[in-house]
């Protein structure tokens, strides 16, 4: 029987494999969560306090369910709305 050779890489992958996604878990988690203040944020200085509100409860939801398109077709209704009340 043949034994297989393992490259470093391999091996060193399959070392610390758990420990690198609890990393990896905590840094986009953390990147995530700022990114969201921020957004949040812009949303708030942007729009008055209705539509805001109405966005943030919005982007919540898209998160929940893991529909991106349910906050983008907000969002583009109301840009769609500034262009109307500009004409």
């Amino acid at each position: 029987m043949k034994k297989r050779t393992r490259s470093i890489l391999e091996e060193l992958n399959s070392i610390g494999l758990n420990r690198n996604t609890d990393l990896l878990i905590e840094q986009r988690g953390a990147n995530l969560i700022e990114s969201t203040s921020n957004l949040l944020k812009l949303i708030e200085s942007t729009y008055d306090a209705e539509t805001a509100g109405d966005l943030e409860r919005k982007f919540i939801n898209a998160i929940k369910s893991g529909d991106v398109r349910k906050f983008r077709r907000s969002v583009k209704k109301i840009v769609e709305s500034k262009r109307n009340d500009s004409k």
